[in-house]
């Protein structure tokens, strides 16, 4: 039997009055990649928050790289999940030389303080190349436009070898062509043999790349729906979603969606 890299049954979770999640069953299998999709306060940073062990379960039960809650320290735990958010750019020093940002990660550490070993730069040189990133080599972070810093920090995840990648809205705030490099990046990634499982978390169907083969649809606090990516992307099941008509576009395998007639 695969291993489960996520493992949710029936999970909740309730702040006060305010129940922010609705028994969530979800089950991500190991060598798969997902989109998790929903509108902005559909619940999407309190499962990330929950899958990080930040936060407890007010009911059901949750496994994260086959280990459940309750049975092992969190600390522990995060320690192979790479979690990429917009917050973490603003934690890092803009004066620091972008390899010594990426080597960081390995001690996730805010600035680099332990010595650095020739197999350390190796390797952040080689992540930097898979990301298109590598041309920013020596340069300081505070010279880096947003897709830049995002492709770096990307990069810092990934040198503690994390088996979970978790991809926060990462094109927030980028252009259109950054935008597009950086899907290109995380695409890059993907094909790699050593990739770990990635979680992809956005409000934008387009951002969708085509080797995230699956995608969880949440809205409300509530699975909505979850399966093969295109399955979940159809006409009909978006329409639901959004309880309003929509019309979609497909160009390269991915999904750009409007509003439809009478919406």
């Amino acid at each position: 039997m695969t291993e489960r890299v996520i493992d949710l049954e029936a999970v909740s979770w309730r702040t006060g009055r305010e129940l922010l999640l609705d028994r969530v069953s979800w089950q991500v299998e190991r060598g798969q990649h997902w989109a998790l999709y929903g509108l902005n306060g559909s619940g999407k940073t309190t499962l990330l928050n929950l899958i990080n062990g930040y936060i407890w379960p007010s009911a059901g039960a949750a496994s994260v790289l086959g280990h459940r809650f309750g049975e092992i320290d969190l600390r522990v735990l995060r320690r192979s999940i790479g979690w990429v958010s917009a917050s973490l750019q603003d934690k890092l020093y803009a004066s620091d030389k972008t390899q010594h940002v990426v080597i960081s990660g390995k001690h996730a550490t805010i600035g680099l303080y332990d010595k650095v070993e020739q197999d350390d730069l190796a390797r952040a040189e080689a992540l930097m190349a898979t990301l298109g990133c590598a041309k920013l080599w020596d340069r300081e972070l505070r010279t880096c436009s947003q897709g830049e810093k995002q492709k770096v920090v990307i990069a810092r995840a990934l040198m503690a070898e994390p088996e979970l990648l978790i991809l926060d809205e990462p094109c927030n705030g980028l252009d259109l062509f950054a935008r597009e490099t950086l899907l290109a990046g995380i695409e890059g990634l993907t094909r790699q043999p050593s990739a770990p499982t990635l979680l992809y978390v956005t409000h934008h169907t387009e951002e969708i790349l085509p080797v995230f083969g699956h995608t969880l649809l949440l809205r409300g606090g509530r699975v909505f729906d979850r399966g093969e990516t295109q399955r979940m992307l159809e006409p009909s099941r978006l329409g639901a979603f959004f309880e309003a008509p929509v019309a979609l576009e497909r160009h390269d395998g991915r999904v750009y969606v409007r509003p439809g007639a009478g919406a």
